[in-house]
């Protein structure tokens, strides 16, 4: 199975030949050594063997990543890279994501796709122009994410968590999924089920958290850091798996389409934030495995540090590759094919062949 890879250090990414390689450095560009063809004796009594040595530039180690095993590489640290790293990526089909100084996402290269198809994207573009099938879609987005909120409540529920309020506060909320007319009403149940599951977080974390309500633009305190930075995380691995099948991503039906956003990404994200996200959250806080140290704070924004990125993406990465046995497939499968499972059922509704049921945690 091929792999994410995560590049922290400052440096390039170059192509030479048909493998990768990442070289560390500065981010400065590299000092050009000028080379003669020809070349003649003199005699300078004011510079020693030694010293020419040390003059000479240093031969930087470079480290292979090979090719055939990665799925995506994010970048964390301040890299450089030429259009002719970027053209081997697009022919290998590997997205790369982008991260700026604080953690936060920025931005995919995201190569030409190798699955279109013509026929699929015009049932995607007639389901979202089609408020009644847009809005059937939508909703199953917004049940599945509910559902999976559920799961994780009545999880710590049995755990000496009284969670009892929550869960069937959300549970009236699910019933008004159905019966919404539009997004904009069903974003709005959204929001009341988030707004209370956020609230049970105070419970569910063995620490004091204070976490009253979600903040983005910028995060002001750890959780909401811890939030911002592992939804980030599911909308790349989203994205990564979308690129594998014929959806365009640029077609969504509970977000809206919009510009530099590849917002059908947004829209299944939705599903998993639960399963992948919020419960490594709850997991690294409670263990203690993430604390106060682990975050930075200014002008009112609080961020992780990159040893606590490090613990998160240990975590993630570890997460993605769990496996479980499908009901269904009678097989085992990883956290990660679960999205892209998710991905063919969406193509099977467009298409008419079966209708979209979404992912909800059985276990």
């Amino acid at each position: 199975m091929k792999q994410n890879y995560y590049i922290f250090s400052s440096g390039k990414l170059i192509r030479k030949e048909n493998t990768l390689y990442f070289e560390p450095g500065e981010s400065c560009e590299p000092q050009e050594i000028q080379t003669s063809e020809e070349s003649i004796e003199v005699e300078d009594q004011t510079i020693s063997e030694s010293d020419n040595d040390n003059s000479e530039p240093k031969r930087l180690p470079r480290k292979p990543i090979p090719v055939e095993d990665i799925d995506s590489i994010y970048c964390f640290g301040e890299l450089r890279f030429n259009t002719k790293f970027l053209n081997y990526l697009a022919q290998k089909e590997i997205i790369l994501h982008l991260f700026n100084y604080y953690g936060y996402y920025t931005s995919s290269f995201y190569p030409r796709e190798p699955y279109v198809s013509g026929k699929l994207l015009i049932e995607q573009v007639k389901n979202y122009l089609d408020p009644e099938k847009r809005i059937n879609i939508a909703q199953k987005f917004i049940l599945g994410a509910a559902e999976n909120i559920k799961k994780n409540l009545q999880y710590y529920n049995v755990r000496e968590k009284d969670l009892s309020y929550f869960i069937n506060t959300i549970e009236e909320q699910i019933t008004k999924i159905s019966n919404s007319k539009d997004v904009q009403e069903l974003m709005g149940i959204e929001g009341n089920i988030r707004s209370n599951y956020y609230i049970a977080w105070n419970l569910i974390i063995n620490k004091e958290i204070n976490f009253e309500k979600r903040e983005k633009h910028p995060p002001t305190n750890p959780v909401n850091a811890l939030i911002s930075f592992g939804n980030s995380l599911v909308y790349t691995t989203v994205l990564s798996e979308i690129y594998k099948t014929q959806l365009n991503p640029l077609i969504s039906f509970l977000h809206e389409p919009g510009e530099r956003r590849f917002s059908l990404s947004l829209d299944v994200a939705e599903i998993f934030k639960p399963l992948l996200s919020d419960r490594i959250i709850f997991s690294l806080l409670n263990k203690n495995q993430i604390n106060e140290k682990h975050f930075s704070s200014e002008l009112n924004k609080c961020y992780l540090t990159e040893e606590g990125r490090k613990i998160f993406l240990k975590e993630f990465d570890d997460k993605l590759k769990t496996t479980i046995k499908h009901r269904q497939l009678k097989k085992s499968v990883s956290y990660r094919h679960l999205i892209r499972l998710e991905c063919y059922k969406i193509i099977k509704h467009l298409l008419g062949e079966k209708e979209y049921k979404p992912f909800i945690i059985w276990w």
